[in-house]
């Protein structure tokens, strides 16, 4: 199978480790395993438990335990909607594995997670883009999607909150995408991973499965819960889909780790704690960042609403992968260049990673702008 580079992670793994300052980082600030048990109510002495854990394959879905505490993520899933699976990532190559094949006509939004529009082009279907545009506040453009959603769409695949914009879709917005797909039958994929991180309320938005027959939702432990180390994350849908799921699941998953398993069982359990410390950080970060850009001639943006990433459009004549590698030669500073996203033009900046980071990094930045 012939597939696109996946330009982002190829960056990031570039420079993520040999970087000073990580202001490309989407993750809210990681947790310790110490900082986790104390947000549960716990010490180290529940530690005890992993030692009587044997190290099999585990339940193969991800335990029951785990499905019902993903399930109260949601207002209508029950834990035959949930699957488990490595990570997000995972997820949504699932979900493209099982429901495209060749020839199928796919709508993706742009800019979005790689995956949503370079699987389903490499397995042979008619992807058509659907450009997010500042003009619009990153939000699609209902007539567009009207247009491109012609009868025998099989997928459209959303981001909400989106990377790397930080828009988010409110639920009459979702709504009539719904009402687009139904008609002619789509699926919906919505890449929720960043759910649970909206700037304002209790920080969750709803739910495209929740909503929608055919809606399915993916999403990981890793972004708004802190916890990217355990490569944890799932898929929400209807049980019809879970079930085909599945037997793509069987040929390159069995199960995820059952240390996984057990603390990000202990994360949702304790959802409530756990988010709000990431909603204390996003919170607060973004606020820097919103005073920070304010005071910068050469920057702007669309500020987002949600997520924990933000696209800044700059105003330099030189293109973002060769800003981003001046940057990071001269003060460290690492952000993602809009090329990897297929933003030429802009830079997309992680600002939920440590405050003191955030600070620094910016303030870096300032000074490297000032020079040019």
């Amino acid at each position: 199978m012939q597939i696109e580079p996946f330009d982002v992670e190829i960056w990031m793994n570039e420079w993520e480790t040999k970087c000073e300052w990580n202001l490309a980082e989407t993750c809210v600030k990681s947790l310790t395993i110490a900082e986790l048990l104390a947000l549960a109510g716990k010490d180290e002495t529940c530690l005890s438990e992993l030692m009587t854990l044997k190290m099999t394959y585990g339940a193969i879905e991800g335990s029951d335990r785990l499905r019902a505490a993903i399930a109260t993520l949601y207002a209508h899933q029950e834990v035959e909607n949930v699957i488990v699976t490595h990570g997000a990532i995972g997820a949504n190559m699932l979900v493209h594995k099982t429901l495209v094949e060749t020839g199928d006509r796919v709508i993706s939004v742009v800019p979005t997670y790689q995956q949503h529009y370079s699987i389903p082009a490499s397995i042979g279907a008619d992807v058509h883009h659907l450009q997010l545009r500042e003009e619009n506040g990153f939000l699609p453009d209902l007539e567009e999607l009207r247009a491109l959603a012609l009868p025998g769409t099989r997928l459209i695949a959303i981001n909400n909150p989106n990377n790397p914009t930080g828009s988010l879709m409110n639920e009459a917005v979702l709504q009539d995408i719904v009402e687009i797909a139904r008609p002619i039958g789509a699926w919906i994929l919505c890449d929720e991973v960043y759910r649970g991180t909206n700037q304002v309320g209790s920080g969750m938005t709803v739910s495209i499965a929740d909503i929608y027959e055919k809606g399915i939702s993916t999403a990981s432990v890793s972004k708004a819960f802190s916890l990217a180390g355990l490569r944890l994350g799932w898929i929400a849908a209807a049980q019809e889909l879970i079930e085909k799921v599945s037997r793509h699941r069987d040929y390159d998953t069995i199960s995820i780790g059952i240390i996984d398993d057990h603390f990000a069982t202990m994360a949702l359990e304790n959802k409530q704690s756990v988010l709000e410390r990431s909603q204390s950080i996003t919170r607060n970060n973004l606020g820097v960042l919103e005073a920070w850009v304010d005071a910068q001639p050469r920057i702007s943006w669309v500020k987002p609403r949600s997520g924990t990433t933000a696209l800044l459009k700059y105003d330099l004549p030189m293109n973002s992968h060769d800003f981003c590698i001046s940057l990071l030669e001269e003060t460290g500073v690492m952000f993602t260049p809009g090329s990897a996203l297929g933003m030429e033009g802009y830079i997309r900046i992680g600002y939920a990673n440590t405050p003191s980071i955030l600070k620094e990094g910016l303030a870096r930045t300032s000074q490297f702008l000032s020079q040019q």
